[in-house]
């Protein structure tokens, strides 16, 4: 009895060590033709969700989880063989991992714009001409600099120009901020890509804006319900967003990509 049980305890402390990550999990997805009939972790709500949930046709279990960060974690955990995510919250989250990976492939290519309720044509009207003045004068391209590329880090922050008018009220801009470099948490403040660029666009248009931080799958309704007059979080157009919402044009491209573990 006392050989069974020391046993079943060395068998227990093997599986306790595994699970502590004594033991690396192997990695099984090299490319995206192995996706089939795998798990793959997707923040819920996001391009990528709905680029993975194409794989379910072909035995592949979607998980989803409120944050990239959730996902990236169960994939550390073994609990997911993959995530599907933007590229630069992969690569933020990859630098703080060192067991974990970017394939090298691209696996989509997508535009952000932002989402705006259908019912106010002239607010996306305005904003398109700020988007377009903003594009013209080279400060989105600064504000994107500042995140993505050499000068990172937010060296550099997009800064509203001296005497600013903005006596047109306030804009609610609804947003996901774990979404690093687009929004995210710095010193209690929502900084990042997506941040700037809703300050400049308000700073043309005379508004004062206002963040409020919410689950991403939460954006279009706090937009459609007028809680927010906005939704900027690295939000994709898709058919399916646009039977709720009108997008504004693109500001940037950005690209999906698979992290996986080493």
């Amino acid at each position: 009895m006392k050989k069974i049980i020391a046993v079943i305890a060395a068998f227990c402390m093997t599986a306790a060590l595994a699970a502590c990550g004594s033991k690396p999990i192997p990695n099984t997805v090299f490319s995206a033709d192995d996706l089939p009939g795998k798990s793959i972790g997707v923040q819920l709500g996001t391009t990528g969700d709905i680029y993975a949930s194409d794989y379910e046709a072909e035995g592949s279990v979607i998980e989803r989880y409120s944050k990239g960060a959730d996902a990236i974690q169960a994939l550390k955990q073994g609990k997911i063989d993959c995530v599907i995510i933007d590229e630069q919250p992969a690569k933020a989250f990859v630098a703080k991992n060192d067991d974990l990976t970017i394939l090298d492939e691209e696996f989509a290519l997508e535009e952000y714009a932002i989402c705006l309720s259908k019912d106010n044509k002239e607010l996306t009207d305005k904003i398109n001409k700020a988007l377009d003045e903003l594009k013209s004068d080279g400060t989105i391209d600064s504000i994107i600099a500042n995140y993505i590329g050499d000068d990172t880090k937010g060296k550099s922050p997009y800064v509203s120009p001296e005497g600013t008018d903005r006596s047109n009220g306030t804009l609610t801009m609804a947003t996901n901020a774990a979404f690093e470099p687009y929004e995210f948490y710095s010193n209690q403040q929502i900084v990042g890509i997506d941040a700037e660029m809703a300050q400049a666009v308000c700073d043309k248009l005379g508004y004062e804006l206002k963040i409020e931080d919410m689950e991403f799958d939460a954006i279009i309704n706090a937009v459609t319900s007028g809680k927010a007059d906005m939704g900027v979080a690295g939000m994709t157009v898709t058919d399916e967003r646009l039977l709720s919402v009108d997008f504004s044009t693109p500001y940037t491209t950005a690209t999906q990509v698979i992290v996986v573990r080493k």
